[in-house]
């Protein structure tokens, strides 16, 4: 469930995704399981809404002040950095990705590649190469704090 509004003037974006094998309820959360964030601001906004236990994803390339919070499990990736490094700079969100079934496996590599293949048009096939490669490096490059 994405939200747009002032956002795109500058302010955080944020989308929430539900993942569940039992029906979901309701898609609005107050507070989140894992949460990825990718500057400062949505930092700011979404530490305080993981749940206590839960994790915090962010790439380090957009965050000033790290997380400070001690109960739940935070991991860096440099995102940004492999993608500039390894001039893939359109698969970022596909190293992010990497980073969260790295650490959270809902989901298996081989699946996202068949999504993928269903999902793109032919004529983007032969990215996928460069997209699993990508989903790879980013499971290489999670830490945790």
């Amino acid at each position: 469930m994405p939200a747009y509004g002032p956002e795109q003037r500058g302010g955080t974006a944020n989308v929430t995704v539900i993942v569940s094998d039992d029906k979901i309820s309701s898609p609005i959360l107050s507070k989140y399981d894992t949460a990825i964030v990718l500057n400062q601001p949505s930092l700011d906004k979404f530490e305080n809404k993981v749940k206590p236990g839960g994790t915090l994803i962010y790439d380090s390339f957009g965050i000033l002040d790290k997380p400070k919070r001690k109960d739940i499990t935070c991991y860096h990736i440099n995102a940004m950095e492999a993608a500039a490094e390894l001039k893939m700079m359109k698969c970022f969100n596909m190293f992010v990705l990497g980073g969260l079934i790295k650490i959270h496996p809902i989901v298996s590599v081989e699946d996202v590649m068949k999504a993928l293949r269903k999902s793109l048009p032919e004529r983007h096939h032969h990215l996928l190469p460069m997209n699993e490669a990508a989903i790879l490096k980013g499971m290489e490059i999670i830490t945790q704090e």
